[in-house]
């Protein structure tokens, strides 16, 4: 009787082999568990086997499945053995964040790695769990009858649900769950993704499912940082790797390519690094929100090894710390260790350790380490640190745009210029009409040639229309063309472009936007001393 590991990418290997003395074996069949096999022999008997010595890995501690019952756990450090002995057989256990969840035909047990003699133990609903995933506050147990969230403490948090939800079908690679999001692919429609709040069950945002324009094969959520700030990656079946915001904000959410080729991926347990594998190359994505900051920084965040030592077919088990496990096609497992410093990286910034980040890439000299700091620097609005990461990296043209950002008289100005430099013009100019800002939103758009809009904005608010098509005219000039569109030839008729106005119409703006940004300190001030 030879038992096959048919993991869920088409994988298999030779997982046990056994020879009974039982004559030949006509037909198997296997428990809805998977944990049990039954065989119809050719001398007339039935013959049952269990699958055993299962392990799970998590930092020091190795545990296997001795019995159907016993579990032995092994702290590597000190060769410390404990035996966990349980009422029914063992149907599925995850070992993950300090945790050990074990579900038997009828229980759940919760362990602690400081301490295995005092499990919390409650009883299931039904005793047929076919998926744990666990996160670093709370866990999931998906089984015949739902999804159930549940804390460490044993606590039901929540029980998701969406129409037409089949739980038979879910497995890791559809199912990813962070400390306050569940993300779940939908099976009726392989585009969709259903996003809820973690601790109530609800649909994320205004409720509606994200939404690819391709069948989506795998997802992950990261799982450090704040809830704004959540993010989820995902392979469609073109194999190219994208990543999104969980959270819309009410606008339509930006979905960006940042891998092909893509088939197996993971994030980071303690940092939001995420790895995978591309075709013939290991990708490390030190810092993956790059790409809503500097698109033309990310290649330089990224790490990349050659695969081909994993032979054909590997998939990433799990990432934790700076080891990555990989297992290949064969079922043997291979520990790819990477730099422990972006993690370090990391946790400075989350903290807001800037001069230590900046002391922490000098010493490591690392142009890949000074990328992800100037990328980290330019979504904090730390300019200052930016401006000194960008000049390591000798990025000059931005490190000069940086230095014309830092001299803008007003904070709003200042503001709407980083979300200019991170590419997103429609809130830089969202901000600027907020503050009142209006010749400031009409010159954004004239830098950047988006003349229809600066004109629109001008005739909106009844000002500078001479200023936008004097620069419009003198745009067409330098290149030699002559005026095609109707709005700005109609607009043209019967003015004349004085650029002595115009420039003297410029410095009050500037001086009116200096004068307001001066008066906004003692406002301010004043205000919080009658409070």
């Amino acid at each position: 009787l030879g038992i096959t590991h048919q993991a869920l990418r088409k994988l298999s290997w030779s997982y046990a082999l056994e020879k009974p003395n039982t004559g030949s074996i006509f037909n198997i069949a296997w428990s809805i568990d998977g944990t049990q096999i039954a065989g119809a022999c050719g001398n007339g008997h039935v013959i049952f086997a269990h699958v055993v010595e299962q392990r799970w890995e998590w930092k020091n501690f190795e545990i296997t499945l001795t019995k159907r019952r016993t579990m032995e756990v092994r702290n590597v450090i000190n060769d410390a053995v404990d035996l966990l002995e349980f009422r029914d057989r063992v149907i599925k256990a995850s070992l993950n964040y300090g945790h050990l969840v074990v579900s038997t035909s009828l229980q759940c047990y919760v362990f602690s790695t400081k301490n295995w003699n005092t499990p919390l133990i409650f009883d299931l609903k039904e005793g047929t769990v076919s998926l744990i995933l666990q996160a670093e506050r709370h866990f999931l147990l998906i089984d015949g009858g739902g999804i159930y969230l549940y804390s460490y403490e044993g606590r039901l948090i929540s029980s998701p649900k969406f129409p037409g939800m089949r739980t038979d079908v879910l497995n890791a690679q559809t199912v990813s769950l962070s400390n306050d999001t569940l993300a779940i692919k939908d099976k009726a429609d392989e585009k969709v993704i259903y996003l809820f709040e973690a601790l109530s069950g609800k649909p994320l945002g205004d409720g509606k499912p994200l939404t690819h324009k391709t069948e989506i094969t795998e997802i992950a959520l990261d799982q450090k940082g704040l809830t704004n700030e959540r993010k989820i990656v995902f392979i469609d079946k073109n194999r190219d790797l994208y990543i999104t915001s969980v959270k819309r904000f009410g606008k339509e959410q930006k979905i960006i390519k940042i891998g092909t080729m893509a088939h197996t991926l993971a994030w980071n347990d303690t940092s939001n690094i995420l790895c995978g594998l591309q075709d013939t190359r290991f990708t490390v994505w030190y810092y993956p929100n790059t790409v809503y900051v500097d698109k033309d920084l990310l290649p330089k965040t990224l790490y990349e090894k050659d695969a081909s030592e994993f032979s054909k077919n590997p998939h990433i088990v799990r990432f934790v710390g700076n080891q990555v496990t990989i297992r290949r096609a064969d079922g043997s497992l291979i520990h790819l260790n990477i730099s422990p410093y972006p993690a370090i990286l990391h946790e400075y910034v989350s903290s807001s350790k800037w001069e230590d980040a900046v002391r922490l890439c000098r010493f490591v000299k690392d142009q890949t380490m000074w990328a992800c700091l100037a990328a980290m620097a330019v979504a904090n609005k730390d300019m200052t640190t930016a401006e000194i990461a960008y000049a390591s990296i000798g990025d000059i043209d931005k490190v000069q745009y940086i230095n014309s950002i830092k001299e803008l008289p007003s904070k709003e100005s200042r503001m709407a210029h980083i979300l200019l430099f991170s590419g997103n013009i429609q809130d830089a100019e969202m901000l600027l009409l907020q503050a009142g800002l209006i010749y400031q939103a009409i010159q954004v758009n004239i830098n950047l040639y988006n003349w229809d809009r600066a004109l629109e904005l001008a005739v909106k608010h009844k000002t500078h229309v001479d200023t936008v098509l004097g620069y419009r005219q003198k745009f067409l000039e330098d290149f030699g063309k002559k005026e095609t569109n109707t709005r700005f030839l109609q607009y043209a008729e019967g003015l004349e472009v004085d650029w002595d106005k115009i420039k003297a119409k410029i410095e009050m703006e500037i001086a009116k936007e200096r004068e307001r940004a001066a008066a906004t300190p003692a406002v301010r001030a004043s205000v919080t001393v009658q409070r």
